[in-house]
């Protein structure tokens, strides 16, 4: 667990006398000297106040809890992004940035307080065994899951390769529960989440940037291409779609724009904290995909690396950029390794695209109190105009302003509730446990969705919307109202309460056809994972978008030009 590197008074005392010899170079006083000594100063309190607290205070103390927690206490005091990891937590980043862990495959979720397998990575272990989606994990090597947090339980599934982890699983339509004996061995994480052609567009979903993005998306687009021989088309345009994504290592995010614009190419600089401190970075390898029309798709929740590849094909006019405003990530951090398996992660520079533009977006409660490091005075109006190749106008103000503003779907109140309770996922697993395999004509839209109103009044799901939420609290006001009128109050709120449920009801109505739709996506997650994505994209309106845009070349010409 977490806090358990032994540190004390001596090594804080050692560390006092290594910061005043370095820091002065036994050279004569100056302000630099007069900084160090007062950072040493510091760190000599600090180890006074260790030594008093660890002997003295009434209660026992965790020497390595305490010192840790005065760790996180100073990082807390700059940006949210600079951190201190300990050595589990620096397993992950290592994971995370590699793309690869040991385990056995399996994409878990905690739905109504129980933990189920919601997606499988093809080729590992689980799916071999021949786990599914939705099937509820009950124990991992004897220890149950009632109570545990996800990251324990990753933990107890997570181990050395070549171990051996039993997982009793309950699925549904079974009595028994079901005991897997899997053997853990290196599983590798494609960031291409899907690839596939629409009519003759290669579309290309990037989750991530890991190590190896670039390449597993070079080779994406070359098995998208050969699909396309074997159908004698010819792959003739590009979807990029970046949404969701938040970012990941700097030298990927110009490589993966390195597919796509000239070898040589400056697609974003770093600029420190001091004046000669920018750093250039220029795509080094020869485009895959250099002439076809390309549409990258970005949201706001579209970061770092993500901002860095949509800002430079927006600024190189090599492509048309589709959605909403990314989320304005633009903080480098770069990873020091500390003793005991430990890490730093510490924000060093700022991104800039290749005109100049800020990435980094200043927030609201970052900039205040104590979190010095973004109130600099130099971010950004939003007003600010910065241009491109061709002479386009980009405007600043953080993040990356799309050619194109469309909004993705978003969920209304009664499907936000019904994904929030998981019932969807529920009606699926059930449906998937009634039927080995899908309706060979597809599935009935209408009565499906009867017999999940059935479903939900069986599980006993109710919703409630806002306002039936504000007029209970009106109600309770009243009650608690001693005297006053009553009986005329009571007729208002009777009057008002009619009208709050049709307006309830009509919601429903409205979100029934959306619900439907995402409710066959469901079901069909649970027999295919890429047909149920492919599904979704069909659907998506930013998708449509890009499409339309890429089939009127006239029109994808127009935006490109000043």
């Amino acid at each position: 667990m977490r806090r358990n590197v032994p540190i004390g008074y001596r090594v804080v005392r050692i560390l006092v006398l290594w910061v005043v010899c370095a820091g002065t170079g036994f050279k004569p006083v100056s302000d630099r000297e007069s900084e160090y000594f007062a950072a040493a100063s510091s760190i000599e309190l600090l180890g006074e106040i260790y030594r008093e607290v660890t002997e003295s205070y009434v209660d026992d103390i965790d020497p390595s809890a305490f010192v840790y927690a005065g760790i996180d206490g100073m990082l807390e005091t700059l940006d949210p992004y600079t951190v201190f990891l300990d050595s589990e937590e620096s397993v992950e980043l290592d994971e995370l940035t590699s793309g690869r862990y040991a385990g056995i495959g399996v994409r878990i979720a905690r739905i109504g307080g129980e933990v189920f397998v919601v997606s499988l990575i093809d080729g590992a272990e689980a799916s071999k065994a021949g786990l599914r989606v939705g099937d509820r994990i009950v124990s991992v090597d004897g220890h149950s899951l009632e109570g545990k947090d996800l990251d324990e339980v990753k933990t107890f599934i997570k181990g050395p390769p070549g171990s051996r982890v039993k997982l009793r699983v309950h699925r549904e339509g079974s009595r028994k529960s079901r005991l897997f004996r899997l053997t853990r061995s290196e599983v590798k994480v494609n960031s291409v989440r899907y690839a596939g052609l629409f009519g003759s567009t290669g579309y290309f979903e990037v989750s991530t940037f890991g190590n190896r993005s670039a390449d597993e998306l070079s080779r994406a687009i070359g098995e998208v291409e050969a699909s396309a021989e074997r159908l004698n088309r010819t792959m003739d345009a590009v979807i990029l779609d970046l949404r969701d994504n938040p970012g990941g290592l700097l030298g990927v995010a110009v490589d993966m724009a390195g597919l796509f614009v000239e070898k040589g190419s400056r697609v974003v600089s770093t600029r420190g904290r001091s004046s000669d401190s920018e750093t250039g970075y220029r795509t080094e390898r020869e485009p895959v995909v250099h002439e076809l029309p390309l549409v990258v798709l970005i949201n706001e929740r579209s970061a770092s690396a993500s901002e860095i590849v949509a800002g430079a094909i927006q600024e190189l006019d090599r492509g048309v950029i589709v959605g909403a405003r990314s989320f304005g990530k633009g903080l480098v951090q770069s990873i020091i390794s500390l003793p005991y398996e430990c890490t730093l992660k510490m924000t060093t520079s700022k991104y800039h695209t290749p005109s100049g533009r800020l990435i980094q977006k200043l927030r609201n409660g970052w900039d205040e109190g104590s979190r010095k490091v973004l109130r600099t005075g130099r971010s950004q109006d939003e007003t600010a105009a910065f241009y491109t190749r061709n002479g386009r106008t980009v405007y600043g103000g953080g993040g990356i302003l799309p050619d194109v503003q469309v909004a993705d779907d978003s969920l209304g109140g009664y499907e936000t509730a019904l994904r929030k309770e998981g019932m969807l996922f529920r009606y699926a697993n059930r449906f998937r446990a009634s039927n080995d395999f899908l309706p060979p004509d597809g599935l009935d839209g209408r009565a499906l969705m009867a017999d999940f109103e059935n479903f939900l009044d069986e599980r006993e799901f109710t919703y409630r919307t806002r306002a039936e939420l504000q007029l209970d609290d009106v109600k309770a006001a009243l009650e608690s109202r001693p005297g006053g009128d009553s009986q005329r109050a009571g007729a208002l709120v009777d009057s008002l309460e009619q009208e709050i449920a049709l307006l309830a009801a009509g919601e429903r109505t409205r979100e029934a056809g959306s619900i439907a739709l995402a409710l066959e996506q469901e079901i069909l997650r649970h027999y295919d994972e890429d047909a149920a994505i492919r599904s979704g994209v069909e659907r998506d309106p930013v998708v449509k978008k890009a499409l339309d845009i890429l089939r009127d070349p006239e029109a994808y010409r127009e935006l490109l030009r000043p």
